[in-house]
């Protein structure tokens, strides 16, 4: 394959011959941001050889469009495992990550390893530091010489086999910028700004690269992104610390501290693998998943029946449990501490979910009953045991909540008849649970929670949650917002008192626009809860969906992340995002979680329901059930199938016809604008 470091020679008379030799730009599939870092720098969509020179001029000959655009120019697709440009909708669905705290920061890690076990704890490291990792050149075949799983899944994301794929790291940095940080295109002080303050990002350099490829490396100096050596470069800006010390230093730099406790189970833990994946062909056993009975509960106990760090497995091990089965499990945590309450339980509950995907070799899903874990072989080999996911679980609780939980014990039970009689326990205890917040409505609360988690890369979104409007990223409701604040006063889950009312169809508060003016640094002065046409919510990028105004059919259309295809608004979810991310307050368009969709507060300034004319069909699948009883409660049980979806109409024109086939009632409603 030809590469960039066969293109791009030092100097800007050479980079100028480079850049004069560009026939065509092929450019990226499911980018709303053409090519990434030139359409920040310039505002300019370079779309071939005319265009690169225009941007190349424009930004006074900066090396890293150049570097950009000359690899584009040779673009070609790559075959597994490498990742090549990173789709927007990846970059979205990491989003939550980014500011949640368990990506703390970027690395990328280039060059050729002068041995595979110095890459191997570099890059270990950086997963258990919480670090999101990509990787470009012969570093990638040395990780996976030494056994180092590598892919998103990971958080060690192998870009290409050439050092010249180290651009997309760049190029992701400028769209985290776009997307999260309200960065304007052609706004290069302020893309500067944000990623050297902003993207907490560092390289890490081995040895082994051409004069050019270090050129390459070099010119991500511009964007404030410190360099590491790990290969004696002499001269310039780069550091080079002593291997051993080359994270610790890479991290001080990004004024990041993090400290790691080892937890003493026989399988590596981390963050890094909390989005892994392990297939039936990878499973030693399941549990649950609809195959076998399992659960899981977490108990407040008195101080005196919780004895610290006990792990108690009741019923057969991993030895007796057959290769390839599934098998009961019932996972009851007990805790203990002076300032736990009853109310935490669901909250500290739904975190066994991510504890128990750290282990690199465990996998959870769901929650509650319906939970589904899986072991995998791998793991099994190196000697985990069902006891382990206790210990992981035990740990991890006592590690991340240190002041509000002073015992932690764990039982796992596998055995079948205890499993089923202790299930049944835990059913009532779900529904005792459900009853206390079942039916609140927003009108029952004086105050609503604000979440500010995304300003690390969004600094002017302010989400404000409600009892009726959980957080746009789908992640945290009112509740949890409410005992967030409990358990981290000082955290980004804050009390919003909803003050004074202004209108009660768009649901506007004196308190909350207080709020949202402050906490936004006087970006945004007002904020209507309800309303999608006149002052919307802002977004940061996380939602999980985008809903938006048809006004050719009168109503409004959603759609969902995971759905690839165009839809009536003749844009895809990636261009739409682009639209209304990082902080900015968009008219006509809103980003929003899935289950706010079930809500009664759903397009309730707009007319109600009857205005939702379109969303994707795996969408329409995904909440089928719960949005057939709501629109049956309502009296409105044929509108289901009124709704149209990318089958019946993936044009407005289409959209048009088939609404006024089924009669529609947005078609006779008020206009929407």
């Amino acid at each position: 394959m030809t590469s960039i470091q066969e293109s791009l020679p030092r100097g800007t008379a050479a980079l100028d011959q480079a850049m004069a030799g560009i026939t065509a730009i092929p450019g990226y599939d499911e980018t709303a941001y053409h090519l990434p870092i030139s359409f920040a720098v310039t505002g300019t969509v370079v779309e071939d050889a005319s265009s690169a020179d225009e941007a190349y001029q424009k930004s006074g000959k900066n090396p890293l469009i150049a570097w950009e655009c000359l690899h584009a120019s040779l673009h070609q697709p790559l075959e597994e495992p490498y990742t090549g440009f990173i789709a927007d909708a990846v970059i979205r669905k990491l989003g939550y990550s980014l500011v949640d705290g368990s990506i703390l920061g970027l690395a990328l890690i280039v060059g050729t390893p002068q041995g595979k076990d110095l890459a191997a704890a570099i890059a270990r490291e950086l997963q258990e530091k919480y670090m999101l990792t990509f990787l470009a050149g012969d570093v990638v075949s040395s990780l996976s010489g030494a056994g180092v799983k590598v892919g998103l899944d990971y958080r060690l994301i192998p870009l290409g086999p050439s050092v010249s794929h180290g651009i997309h790291f760049a190029d992701l940095i400028a769209r985290v910028a776009m997307i999260f940080g309200g960065v304007a295109p052609g706004d290069a002080g302020r893309l500067l700004t944000y990623a050297k303050e902003r993207a907490k990002a560092v390289v890490f350099a081995f040895p082994g690269m051409t004069d050019q490829e270090i050129a390459c490396i070099d010119a991500l100096r511009i964007l404030g992104i410190p360099i590491i050596s790990l290969g004696g470069y002499e001269g310039g800006e780069w550091i080079a610390p002593t291997p051993t010390e080359a994270v610790k230093q890479g991290m001080d730099l990004l004024g990041i501290r993090v400290t790691v406790t080892a937890i003493p189970i026989p399988m590596a833990c981390s963050p890094a693998f909390e989005g892994k994946s392990i297939r039936k062909e990878e499973m030693y056993a399941e549990f649950g998943g609809g195959r076998s009975p399992a659960f899981e509960l977490l108990r407040v106990r008195p101080e005196a029946e919780v004895e610290d760090g006990k792990v108690t497995v009741i019923g057969p091990e991993i030895e007796t449990i057959p290769e390839g089965s599934a098998a009961p499990l019932g996972i009851v945590i007990e805790v203990a501490g002076k300032t736990m309450k009853k109310e935490y339980e669901p909250v500290l509950e739904r975190r066994i979910h991510n504890f128990v995907n750290y282990g690199e070799g465990s996998w959870h899903v769901a929650q509650r009953d319906l939970i589904w874990v899986r072991l995998s072989k791998e793991a099994v080999k190196n000697g985990v045991r069902v006891e382990h996911i206790g210990k992981l679980l035990a740990s991890k609780f006592r590690i991340d909540f240190p002041d509000l939980l002073d015992a932690v014990q764990v039982t796992l039970i596998t055995d079948p008849e205890q499993v089923l009689t202790a299930k049944k326990e835990a059913e009532a205890i779900y529904d005792e649970r459900d009853a206390r917040i079942k039916g609140m409505k927003d009108d029952d609360a004086d105050t609503f929670y604000s979440c500010t988690l995304c300003q690390t890369f969004a600094p002017d979104h302010v989400c404000v949650i409600t009892p009726e409007r959980p957080g746009l990223c789908g992640a945290i409701s009112w509740l949890d917002g409410k005992i967030a604040y409990e358990i981290s006063p000082a955290g980004a889950n804050q009390p919003v008192q909803k003050g004074g009312l202004i209108s009660a169809e768009n649901g506007e508060f004196e308190g909350v626009n207080r709020f949202v003016r402050k906490a936004s640094h006087g970006a945004i002065e007002r904020c209507q809860l309800y309303n999608f046409m006149e002052y919307p919510m802002t977004a940061c990028g996380c939602f999980e969906v985008i809903a938006l105004v048809l006004p050719e059919v009168n109503g409004i259309m959603v759609v969902n992340r995971e759905y690839k295809g165009e839809t009536p608004s003749g844009m895809s979810f990636s261009t739409l995002a682009g639209t209304i991310g990082g902080g900015v307050q968009t008219p006509g368009f809103a980003g929003i979680s899935k289950s706010y969709i079930l809500s009664d507060r759903f397009l309730q300034a707009e007319g109600g329901i009857d205005r939702l004319v379109w969303m994707p069909s795996v969408l329409k699948e995904e909440l089928a059930s719960r949005l057939k009883e709501r629109l049956k409660a309502q009296g409105k049980g044929d509108l289901f199938e009124k709704i149209a979806d990318e089958r019946n109409a993936e044009t407005i024109e289409a959209l048009t016809e088939f609404l006024a086939g089924v009669d529609h009632p947005a078609l006779t409603m008020d206009s929407i604008l």
